[in-house]
């Protein structure tokens, strides 16, 4: 089934309802004009793996094939309907890029199996979304990349490392560094910025370095899980992102996880990518980012860094440390710095990936 919208200018917010939503409930009115932009909304399924995956297409109607972006999933938001693509979804098209968002496996409509913390498969779940968008006579197969945020961030940069298919990756507040290291300076900035003490501070490093030294292999479970189980009754352990139960290592995604390097997946991407920082960013260690950044800069001449100003880990402004560090934001985050949506269609433009004329 497909539906048109009709849309104005290059980031038109639709009071923050999906754009499906919004195309049926949006009432003429006699002022109206015809908008240069129309989008046309399409469900799709597409396999991987063995595995049918739901999503949704957003695309402008043109005379000659697009680019198109697959979104790649932030870790919180699993589900193609999550504030933080909306802005993908109006923007692109009215760049004359389609975007392609999808549940990940295990969430919505994609089935019951996760990936199991395997970014290989989370990968090439992306690629498999591409390449079923190849066979679209309306996108244009040789511009067929991929967007993500955090997590996302670097699924995008291993999908582009894994596939010559992925012809541009967009990254975005995804860390250039190991999973554990991210997650250690989370925490830490979780619990100082809600008041807590050093002490508690001191602790939850404690019980991270313990877990994260049982999946390494150089420390015991029984005595990660000890480390849980004193940590765990503590008001602050909800900041932490750990669960209650040590999983045996042989199987654990958090293993698999920190196993993952992607500064070495970036080093191998030969398409031209984009890797986005907010310099506010209490997530993510961005200043270390950079650094490492810097040591494959000069063997990868297609790879641009910006760090946005102002911007928070969501590409966010203004948002208050508290609120946007508090676990029930997760999954609400809606980017809207002007610098980074600025940054990001300037640079989709100079890969000559906007439309000239439709």
């Amino acid at each position: 089934m497909q539906k048109i919208i009709a849309l104005c200018g290059l980031v038109t917010i639709l009071n923050s309802m999906p754009l499906t939503a919004a195309a049926q409930t949006s009432p003429d009115v006699p002022w109206s004009a015809p908008a240069t932009t129309e989008i046309i909304v399409e469900d799709r399924r597409f396999t991987s793996g063995g595995a049918e995956l739901a999503g949704t297409l957003f695309l402008p109607r043109s005379n000659k094939p697009v680019a198109a972006v697959v979104v790649t999933h932030s870790a919180s938001a699993p589900l193609r309907t999550a504030p933080l693509y909306e802005h993908l979804k109006t923007a692109l098209p009215a760049l004359g890029i389609a975007v392609f968002v999808y549940d990940r496996r295990g969430s919505g409509e994609s089935g019951t199996a996760t990936a199991g913390g395997d970014f290989t498969v989370l990968a090439d779940d992306a690629i498999a979304a591409a390449m079923s968008l190849k066979s679209d006579p309306r996108i244009d197969p040789d511009r067929v990349g991929s967007w993500g945020l955090s997590q996302g961030g670097w699924i995008s940069a291993l999908a582009a490392a894994r596939s010559s298919e992925i012809a541009f990756a967009i990254s975005v507040s995804a860390p250039v560094v190991t999973a554990d290291v991210q997650m250690m300076f989370s925490s830490t900035n979780h619990l100082r910025a809600n008041g807590y003490s050093q002490a508690d501070i001191d602790q939850m490093a404690a019980t991270r370095k313990a877990v994260d030294d049982y999946m390494r292999g150089t420390g015991t479970r029984e005595a990660a899980q000890a480390m849980i189980d004193a940590a765990k009754t503590e008001p602050w352990f909800r900041y932490t992102y750990m669960g209650e139960t040590i999983r045996d290592r042989a199987v654990s995604g958090w293993r698999r996880e920190i196993e993952n390097d992607p500064l070495a997946n970036l080093a191998t991407v030969a398409a031209p990518v984009l890797v986005l920082f907010g310099a506010h960013d209490a997530v993510v260690p961005v200043a270390i980012s950079v650094e490492r950044l810097q040591t494959i800069a000069s063997r990868m001449p297609k790879m641009d860094v910006h760090v946005v100003a102002g911007a928070d880990h969501a590409m966010e402004m203004a948002v208050d440390t508290g609120v946007s560090l508090d676990p029930r934001s997760d999954g609400r985050e809606t980017p809207d710095s002007p610098e980074y949506l600025a940054v990001l269609a300037s640079w989709l433009t100079r890969q000559g990936l906007v439309a000239n004329g439709r």
